[in-house]
C-alpha cells in the first residue's frame, strides 16, 4: 500500500531523542522545548513562540488570549478539519460558518461581504445582526498549505475589533510573495498563529503544536495557561484556570531534528506537485487543483479533481479502485457546518464547497514518495480512464 501521508525520519532524530533519555529530560521542561520555540521563530519570522501539546490545543488557547467568552461568535470556514470549529465550542462560543475559494481557503470575499451587510458595529465591538451575539475572532486557516488572501481580510478586521487567529498547522513554510506581506510566512500575519506537527504534517513530533505572536503579553499568557496558570511553582498556587498543554521534551527533540531538514522537505514537496501536476493534466478528466499566485505554497496536500462525466468514475468509485490497487488516497472533509454537533449553527451562502467535496481526492505526498510509487499512481490513473489504457 501506498500511503497518503507519512513522516520522514532521516536526520538527526534518534541522537536528539537518546540524549533527552539519556539525561532524564522527558517531560515538559528541558533544552529542547525552549530549542524549538526558538528555531521555529527563527525559521517563521515570529517573535514569540509558545510549544504545546497539540494544535488543537494551541488554538483553544489563542482563542482564549484573544478574548473568545461564551455566548461570542468565531467566523470559520466550512472546508477544513474540524479542529478549529471544536474550539469555539470548547469556549462556549458559536461558529459562523463561510463558504471557500477555489483553493479551498475561507472566501475572504464572502467574508467581507458578510461582516458589510449582516453585521453591525457598535460601541467598539463588531456585532451579527441576526443573533445579537459580538463576533469576536475569525479563524482563517491555510488549508492543505495554501496561504489565505490576509490583506483585506486584515484591513476590515482592523476597523471591525474582529480578532485573527490564524489556524496554520498545514502551512509551515508557506510564503506570501507580493504586496505588504511579501517574505511573511502564513501564521505571522494575524494576532495571533498556531501550528500543528501531527505525524502527517510537512514536520512532526508525533503530535504537538505551536501559538506564535509578536505580541509580547499574549505569549507570557499563553505560556502560564499552557502550563497549569501556575503562580506558584513550589506551594502549586493558581490564580486562573489553566491547561496541561506544554510540549514533552522528547517531542521537541523529535522536532528540532526534523525542522533542520524542513528546507529540504519542502523542496521534495514541490517538486513532486510539479511531477503529478504535469502528469495528471495528461489524463482527461482528472487535474491537480492549483495553488495561490500571490504565495509560494509548501504543498502539503496534493489535491486532485475529478470530473466523472469525462474520466468515467466520480470521486468514490475512483478512491475505492486505488484502494484495490494499493493505493491510498482521501476525501475531502465532510463540510462542517453539516456536522451533527454544528447543523444548528449559521451558515453564509456555501455553494463552492459542495462542488470541492464531490470533486476532491487527496493522493500520495509523503516526503518519501519515490518516482517508482509515483508512476504506479500514474498508471493506475490512467488505466482507470473509463476502464482503458492509454
Amino acid at each position: 500500500m501506498i500511503p497518503i501521508s507519512i513522516p520522514h525520519i532521516a536526520g538527526n532524530e534518534w541522537r536528539y531523542i537518546k540524549e533527552c533519555l539519556d539525561t532524564a529530560w522527558v517531560s515538559s521542561v528541558g533544552k529542547y522545548v525552549d530549542k524549538f520555540e526558538e528555531e521555529v521563530c527563527g525559521f517563521t519570522g515570529a517573535k514569540y513562540g509558545v510549544a504545546c501539546v497539540n494544535g488543537t490545543a494551541a488554538l483553544h488557547v489563542a482563542l482564549r488570549l484573544v478574548g473568545v467568552e461564551p455566548g461570542d461568535e468565531v467566523i470559520v470556514p466550512s472546508v477544513t478539519f474540524i479542529a478549529p470549529v471544536n474550539v469555539v465550542r470548547y469556549l462556549s462560543a458559536e461558529p459562523v460558518f463561510m463558504d471557500c475559494d477555489e483553493f479551498y481557503n475561507i472566501y475572504i470575499t464572502k467574508v467581507l461581504e458578510f461582516i458589510d451587510h449582516e453585521t453591525v458595529f457598535r460601541k467598539g465591538y463588531t456585532y451579527n445582526k441576526r443573533t445579537n451575539r459580538c463576533i469576536r475572532a475569525i479563524i482563517p486557516v491555510h488549508v492543505f498549505g495554501n496561504a489565505v488572501r490576509m490583506l483585506p481580510l486584515k484591513s476590515v478586521c482592523q476597523k471591525r475589533n474582529i480578532k485573527i487567529v490564524e489556524d496554520a498547522t498545514e502551512s509551515l513554510g508557506t510564503v506570501y510573495s507580493g504586496g505588504s506581506l511579501n517574505g511573511r510566512h502564513t501564521g505571522t500575519t494575524g494576532d495571533l498563529g498556531c501550528f500543528s506537527f501531527n505525524g502527517n504534517k510537512i514536520i512532526t513530533t508525533g503530535g504537538g503544536g505551536m501559538i506564535v505572536t509578536d505580541n509580547k503579553d499574549y505569549s507570557d499568557r499563553a505560556r502560564y495557561l499552557t502550563m497549569q496558570a501556575k503562580d506558584d511553582g513550589i506551594r502549586y498556587v493558581h490564580d486562573d484556570i489553566g491547561y496541561n498543554y506544554r510540549l514533552t521534551n522528547i517531542q521537541a527533540a523529535l522536532g528540532v531534528a526534523q525542522l533542520e531538514q524542513l528546507p529540504g522537505f519542502i523542496k521534495v514537496k514541490r517538486s513532486n506537485y510539479e511531477l503529478y501536476k504535469q502528469r495528471l493534466d495528461e489524463i482527461p478528466g482528472l487535474g491537480l487543483a492549483e495553488t495561490p499566485d500571490y504565495a509560494v505554497s509548501n504543498c502539503w496536500y496534493y489535491c486532485m479533481q475529478v470530473d466523472r462525466t469525462t474520466y468515467g468514475m466520480d470521486r468514490e468509485q475512483l478512491m475505492i479502485y486505488l484502494q484495490e490497487n494499493g493505493i491510498q488516497s482521501r476525501p475531502l472533509w465532510q463540510l462542517n457546518h453539516q456536522q451533527k454537533p454544528y447543523l444548528e449553527c449559521q451558515s453564509y451562502h456555501i455553494e463552492r464547497a459542495h462542488i470541492l467535496l464531490e470533486k476532491t481526492l487527496n493522493i500520495p505526498c509523503s516526503i518519501d514518495l519515490t518516482s517508482r510509487q509515483i508512476n504506479k499512481v500514474i498508471r493506475t490513473l490512467r488505466s482507470g480512464y473509463k476502464r482503458k489504457s492509454f
